[in-house]
């Protein structure tokens, strides 16, 4: 079970949690209708993220087989077949088309926009692994807004209205991580060897460059999306002083990442790393007052 849970890469779907993301600050997380919706889009999305890791696995297996880490995938180590991964490839996908169906019949509703970030998000991911991964920024900048259709498909199953700094904030945020991730991959590469074409487009030093502007533009559109008038009238003038929160949480990434020179993926930072932790927590903690207990 454990190699099966490894090819559909099942720790990676907290990413998926950013479909809970509208209903959260929408402060309707107690709607047991709209947290169902948001239940199914985590599920159906979380589904075709899998899908598209067992893709990505299969056409790297080769490459894969001389990185230092992901040799010990179960397609480029063998533990799992070719043949086998491809079964479970397309069984994932019609269970995916069927729980948009089920969703419609339970919801009574159309899902139309939702189906179609599904089927962009699949579209714009198969063209990654078989062609854009390998052209710089442009890879960054797909992982990027990959996470935008998760927020995108969370407000499209609950119906709630997404802000337009919610959305640059949550682009320019996958941004950091997805820089992050290829800085690492960066000073990995100094010592096994380039395993990735991208990486032919990237150096330390623009990577630490992209990296503090990226923090930057998020901490500045943090501000703006707490300044914003449909924000503090919902919530309370107060929401502004979370932004100690995030400025304290960049700053660890960045200690982590240019100081202690952490080579890992900022998941792999955010669940290793106490103080990050932490400030995730109270700042949760913050808007869960400031949504919930406001009177």
């Amino acid at each position: 079970m454990k190699k099966y849970l490894k090819l559909l890469r099942v720790e990676q779907w907290v990413k998926n949690l950013f479909v809970f993301v509208p209903l959260f600050f929408s402060g309707n997380i107690q709607n047991l209708d709209l947290l169902t919706k948001s239940i199914f889009a985590f599920i159906i999305f979380s589904l075709a993220a899998s899908s598209v890791y067992i893709l990505n696995d299969y056409n790297d297996i080769e490459a894969d087989k001389k990185h230092p880490e992901k040799r010990r995938r179960p397609l480029a180590s063998g533990a799992i077949s070719k043949g086998k991964a491809l079964g479970i490839l397309v069984g994932i996908f019609i269970t995916d088309i069927l729980l948009v169906f089920v969703a419609q019949m339970y919801f009574n509703q159309i899902l139309w926009k939702f189906a179609l970030i599904i089927l962009a998000y699949l579209a714009m991911n198969l063209a990654y692994t078989l062609k854009l991964k390998h052209v710089p920024i442009v890879d960054i900048f797909i992982i990027a807004i990959g996470f935008v259709l998760r927020v995108l498909a969370g407000g499209y199953i609950t119906g709630i209205e997404i802000s337009q700094w919610a959305i640059l904030l949550t682009f320019v945020l996958a941004l950091v991580l997805a820089i992050g991730k290829r800085r690492g991959e960066l000073i990995n590469a100094q010592v096994s060897g380039k395993t990735r074409r991208a990486l032919d487009g990237y150096n330390v030093q623009f990577a630490d460059i992209a990296l503090s502007i990226s923090i930057a533009l998020a901490i500045v559109c943090y501000l703006m999306f707490t300044l914003s008038p449909q924000i503090q009238m919902k919530l309370h003038s107060g929401v502004f002083y979370t932004v100690i929160f995030v400025v304290f949480a960049f700053l660890r990434y960045l200690q982590q990442t240019l100081v202690y020179n952490r080579t890992e993926s900022p998941t792999k930072i955010v669940y290793r790393d106490r103080y990050i932790q932490v400030t995730l927590i109270l700042w949760v903690a913050a808007f869960l007052i400031l949504i919930y207990f406001k009177k």
